[in-house]
C-alpha cells in the first residue's frame, strides 16, 4: 500500500504524519529520518490495527500544489 505522508520543518525537528491513518506519526532530526521512522511507524499501525480486528483504511488522500501571488 502507498499512504501519502505529510512532512512539516519544526524548529528544531521534522515531524510526519499519515493523514489517512489518524495518530500514526513521526519525529526526526532531520527529514530523511522523519521519512525513514515514518515507514515504520506505518507498518507497526497497520500491524495493530490488523492485529486488534479493525479494517485497514485504503490509501485515500492526496496532494497538490497551488500557487498565489503574493499583492504589496
Amino acid at each position: 500500500m502507498r499512504y501519502m505522508v505529510v512532512i512539516e520543518e519544526g524548529p528544531s525537528s521534522y515531524g510526519a504524519f499519515v493523514p489517512d491513518l489518524p495518530g500514526c506519526i513521526a519525529v526526526g532530526e532531520t527529514e530523511a529520518e522523519a521519512l525513514s521512522l515514518i515507514e515504520e511507524a506505518i507498518q507497526f499501525h497497520l500491524e495493530d490495527m490488523r492485529d486488534g480486528g479493525h479494517q485497514i483504511p485504503a490509501p485515500a488522500s492526496k496532494s497538490t500544489f497551488v500557487e498565489v501571488a503574493l499583492t504589496a
